[in-house]
Formats: structure tokens, sequence, C-alpha cells
């Protein structure tokens, strides 16, 4: 067995957009298998007792995100948008991070989740738009139909629930996280720190 690194993201967060799109590459060039972990950071912020991303409670933080997005988005070439309006960050990414579960058991997860930060942030799409869902689903490769109809069931349900509580139970604040062992990396700009980290622990 390889080295492993679990990638623990949430659809809503903008820099889970940049590592959603080079992971792969990054990971095949060091031969690091990614186990993609979707989860939800309401609950853990609401824990925290913020009603909202603290992108929004601290305005200068979050002015400094946007900004940092733009030239994070145009060093590696990926299109960049902020939300057209007031109050649509951050976005719903429940319906998403259920398909990606779905996604994830079918084997097109991988394929999935780059589709859906790209709709959002490259384009400016809604992610709770069932039809921006099912595009991500079928150019994943899945079964838009089926995905939908799994992601609604008691079992995907309970098991998006569990995510969330694995990731608050190991400790994890903030999207994109990467976990080797019981190592945590935090950040976008943690990606490359987080798959050398996994390489030299399988060799050692």
């Amino acid at each position: 067995m390889g080295p492993k690194l679990e990638f623990w993201h949430e659809f809503a967060s903008t820099y889970s957009y940049l590592s959603a799109a080079r992971i792969g590459e990054l990971a095949a060039a060091t031969g690091v298998e990614i186990v993609w972990r979707p989860f939800l950071l309401g609950p853990i912020f609401a824990a925290q007792g913020w009603e909202t991303s603290p992108f929004n409670i601290y305005p200068n933080k979050g002015r400094y995100m946007w900004r940092d997005m733009e030239r994070r988005a145009g060093a590696l070439g990926l299109p960049f948008q902020r939300p057209a309006e007031e109050g649509l960050f951050p976005q719903n990414g429940l319906k998403a991070a259920r398909l990606m579960l779905v996604g994830v058991d079918q084997g097109w997860g991988a394929a999935f989740a780059p589709l859906v930060y790209r709709a959002q942030f490259g384009d400016g799409r809604l992610i709770s738009d069932d039809a921006v869902l099912r595009k991500c689903a079928f150019d994943a490769g899945g079964d838009a139909d089926a995905a939908f109809r799994e992601a609604g069931t008691d079992r995907i349900k309970q098991k998006m629930r569990a995510q969330t509580e694995i990731a608050a139970a190991r400790g994890l604040f903030g999207a994109p996280s990467f976990v080797v062992g019981d190592e945590v990396f935090w950040g976008d700009d943690r990606l490359e720190d987080a798959l050398t980290w996994a390489a030299r622990s399988a060799s050692a």
C-alpha cells in the first residue's frame, strides 16, 4: 500500500477550490493516493459561536481573502469570480457534499469535486441549483438521476453527518485541511507540505 493523504474540503470554501484544481496532478507526481473527504464547516463554526464564515465576520480578513484568491487563481491559470450579490457567500454546499459521497463510492468523485468548485468560483453558478450539480455529476461520469436518488437516502445523510463529526473530533477548524495519520495541515498553501509528509511517512 502506498502513501495516502486525506483531503478534507468544504464546497463553500474558496481555498478548497484552488486545492481541488491541482491536487490530482500533484499527488500523481509524488505517488500519493488522495482520499476525498467532503465535510460541512457550518456545524464546526456554530460550535465556536459563529453564524457565518469568519471572512464575513471580520471584514478586513474577507477583503484580503477575495484579493488573495484573485492573485492565486490568476497565478494558477484558474478562472475566478466573486459572488455577484451580497449574501451569496458562503454558499450552501450540502447537496454537493452528499453527491460527492455518492461519487466517491462510485468512482467519479475525484472528477466531480473540481467541476463543482469551478462552477461556483470560476463561472459564478449556484451549487445549490440541482441543474448545476446534475451537469457536474454527468460530466464527471456519473448517472446524475441515480446519484441524486442515492444522495437523498438515509445512508448518505447519516454518512454526511458522520463525516463532519469525524472532522470535528480530529480538531479540524477550516478547509481545505490535509490529514496524514495524526498530522494535520491547514490551508491551500500547505498542500505541497502535506504531500511531501505523506510520501516521506510511507517510506520511513
